[in-house]
C-alpha cells in the first residue's frame, strides 16, 4: 500500500482563492510535512509536481474540472487521469458516485488506471454505502467519504452526525481500507476516527485555508464587536 496509516493533509486552493499557486501549495505541503503528516491530497498536476520537490510524501492525487451536462467534477474523465499519472503521484482519487459522468464510465477509467499505471493506487471518493460498496467490488485500493453531504442524494448530510455513523456504516459493508475525510475539523474528531478505525484520515480546510479558519473566529465575535 502506498498509504500510511496516519495524517494525510489536504493542500489545495483553487483559482478564485487566495493562496491559488503550485509554489503557495508545495510551501503548504511542507508545513504539513513539518507538522507530521505522513501523505498529501492535491488538485492538478503543476501543484503535484511542485509539492514532490519540496517533500517526499505519497500524493492523492486529483484533479478538479467542470464539464457540461455532469454533477462529475473530480477526475472525471481520461484526460485528468492521464494529467495524474503525468504528475507522478502515487494514488489517484476520482469521483465513484452515481452522479452523471461527462465521458466513460466509472468502470472503464478503472480498467484505463490499471491497464496504463498499474503500480499507480486508486481511491474511491464516494457519498453513500452502495457506491462504496459498488467501488470495492471495482477493486478500488481505497474507499474514501469525500463526497457524503456534496451530491445530490446526500446534500446536507455531515459524516461527522450520530458519531459517525455513516463511517461505520461504510466500513461495516466493506472490506476496503476505508479513509475519513470531509468534515474532519479538529483533533478530537481526527482522533475519533482512528478509534473507530479507519485506515487514515485527510483534513484539509482545517488546517490548509486560513481564509475560511479565520471566518470562523470571526462569526463567534461577529455580535461582540
Amino acid at each position: 500500500m502506498h498509504l500510511p496509516k496516519n495524517l494525510i493533509v489536504s493542500c489545495q486552493a483553487l483559482e478564485d482563492e487566495p493562496l491559488h499557486s503550485s509554489y503557495i501549495m508545495s510551501k503548504m505541503a511542507l508545513a504539513a510535512y513539518q507538522g507530521g503528516a505522513k501523505g498529501i491530497r492535491a488538485n492538478s498536476k503543476e501543484d503535484i509536481i511542485e509539492i514532490k520537490k519540496e517533500v517526499d510524501l505519497p500524493v492523492i492525487g486529483i484533479v478538479k474540472r467542470d464539464y457540461t451536462g455532469s454533477d462529475v467534477y473530480i477526475t472525471a474523465t481520461s484526460k485528468e487521469i492521464d494529467e495524474l499519472i503525468e504528475s507522478g503521484c502515487e494514488v489517484i482519487a476520482m469521483d465513484a458516485t452515481t452522479s452523471s459522468r461527462p465521458e466513460k464510465s466509472l468502470e472503464e477509467l478503472v480498467s484505463y488506471v490499471r491497464e496504463k499505471a498499474p503500480n499507480v493506487e486508486l481511491m474511491a471518493d464516494i457519498a453513500t454505502v452502495e457506491e462504496a460498496v459498488i467501488a470495492g467490488k471495482l477493486n478500488f485500493d481505497y474507499i474514501g467519504t469525500t463526497l457524503h453531504g456534496y451530491t445530490h442524494d446526500t446534500k446536507g448530510k455531515k459524516m461527522y452526525d450520530n458519531d459517525f455513523a455513516f463511517l461505520k456504516e461504510v466500513m461495516n459493508a466493506i472490506e476496503k481500507p476505508v479513509i475519513a475525510e470531509g468534515n474532519v475539523a479538529t483533533p478530537e474528531m481526527l482522533k475519533r476516527v482512528f478509534e473507530i478505525g479507519v485506515y487514515s484520515a485527510v483534513v484539509g480546510g482545517a488546517i490548509t485555508r486560513p481564509k475560511d479558519i479565520t471566518g470562523k473566529f470571526m462569526n463567534e465575535i461577529k455580535d461582540l464587536v
